[in-house]
């Protein structure tokens, strides 16, 4: 297993108890987090920003959980995860799946020098697999 790989399951095994309060030394200070698609679509760059971008993100949902499912790695900076989602918005109640079609998703995760640099979340695997072109539209086959 890389080191990238065993950073980001690393992350995971915080995020996934729902602890976000582990230092930041991971990311790299000019980090980028994209939303690239759905009802909360953005783009933040900077330690600051990117925490202040996943606080208002996270704001928006009632019990937001996201479960890797898969890792893979790309390359030797690309580790997408396969995630499935659950939660409700917050104020309408509407389920993650009823609210973006879908509970499961991806995250992508560039990695430079052992530094997060990039984020990149999906609400959507198959728009993930299609931009990475590993899906129908990308030419070739899911993983």
């Amino acid at each position: 297993m890389s080191a990238n790989l065993d950073l980001v399951r690393s992350l995971y095994a915080d995020w996934e108890r729902g602890d976000w309060s582990a230092p930041l030394t991971w990311a790299h200070p000019e980090i980028e987090l994209v939303v690239a698609h759905g009802p909360d679509a953005s783009s933040s760059k900077g330690l600051a920003e990117m925490v202040a971008g996943y606080r208002e993100f996270l704001s928006t949902w009632d019990d937001l959980r996201t479960e890797a499912q898969e890792y893979r790695e790309l390359d030797d900076e690309r580790v997408p995860v396969y995630v499935h989602k659950s939660g409700r918005a917050r104020g309408s109640g509407i389920e993650v799946g009823q609210l973006t079609g879908t509970r499961d998703g991806a995250n992508l995760f560039v990695i430079r020098e052992g530094k997060v640099v990039e984020i990149v979340l999906y609400w959507s695997r198959d728009r993930a697999l299609a931009d990475l072109g590993l899906g129908p539209e990308g030419g070739s086959h899911a993983p």
